[in-house]
């Protein structure tokens, strides 16, 4: 469920910790974990938090859409995972999707496409519908992304929500390719 001040302010309580240090908390967190499943639980936490409007300007504020693009850089699949979740969360929000784009973040995503969790190709069809504009589409369109996306879609007996997805981003941005 969407949050809003009213809702927020009923949730924390008066003693409650409010959203920002919460989210200021776990940002720290994770910066100091040392542990591997500490930073993964931080970062399927994060993640959850991104799904939410109302948290926007906080991660932004935060740097956290930042935090997920480094996850992608790791080794580990479960950050990974978590990291391309977090960016699928958020990058609807037009403000969200021009900060990851600027940081670099549109490789990161594609390279997400070839990964062998399912969950963080779920995560990167769905980013790239959103984040595919005018402005980085010949960065998303290229042949190779193309190609993959229409294995994606042509895949609807071994994978339907890859499918569903995959014909979603390709009816929207690449309409008449297919």
């Amino acid at each position: 469920m969407f949050t809003n001040d009213r809702r927020q302010e009923e949730r924390t309580g008066r003693y409650g910790t409010p959203r920002l240090q919460y989210l200021q908390d776990l940002v720290s967190q994770f910066q100091n974990a040392t542990a591997e499943e500490m930073k993964e639980k931080i970062a399927a936490n994060l993640a959850n938090f991104a799904y939410d409007p109302y948290n926007y300007t906080f991660l932004r504020q935060l740097n956290v859409l930042e935090l997920f693009l480094d996850c992608m850089t790791e080794p580990n699949e479960k950050l990974v995972e978590f990291g391309i979740g977090g960016i699928c969360n958020s990058c609807a929000e037009p403000a969200n999707a021009a900060i990851i784009t600027q940081s670099g973040g549109i490789p990161l995503v594609i390279q997400c496409l070839s990964s062998p969790v399912r969950n963080t190709v779920m995560y990167a069809l769905g980013s790239l519908y959103y984040l595919c504009n005018a402005s980085n589409k010949e960065e998303i369109l290229k042949p190779e992304v193309i190609d993959l996306i229409k294995k994606y879609a042509a895949a609807g007996d071994v994978n339907i929500n890859f499918s569903n997805l995959a014909n979603a981003f390709l009816d929207k941005h690449v309409s008449g390719n297919k």
